[in-house]
């Protein structure tokens, strides 16, 4: 497992934290993340390094959900936003390659539940 990920999950084991404890909370039960194809993370990886961050903390028995968030390119000739098949970004409409990414990089805490 790489330290990148160990360092991503303490980063938003901190955000959920200091959240939780804005709301009273005395337990977090689980945490949603969204994590682009092209983000750079492994979610198996981030998945054990969350059990590793929790230790200790008012999330320790939390549950991790990983939402994997897909590619979304965008063709300005056909304009439409697109699935690309590989990592050749071509609108499979006209054939124009494309550089304009509207999702998949994304790494974000979206839910997480308190009490």
């Amino acid at each position: 497992m790489a330290m990148h990920e160990v360092s991503l999950m303490q980063t938003t084991l901190d955000l959920a934290l200091a959240h939780a404890t804005q709301q009273g909370a005395q337990h977090i039960h689980w945490i949603k993340l969204r994590v682009g194809e092209l983000s750079g993370v492994i979610p198996e990886a981030l998945t054990l390094a969350f059990e590793i961050v929790i230790v200790g903390t008012i999330a320790a028995d939390a549950q991790l959900e990983v939402e994997t968030v897909p590619v979304i390119c965008y063709c300005s000739t056909c304009q439409q936003d697109f699935q690309p098949d590989d990592w050749v970004y071509r609108c499979p409409t006209c054939n124009q390659f494309t550089t304009d990414l509207r999702q998949g990089r994304d790494l974000e805490l979206t839910a997480m539940e308190v009490s």
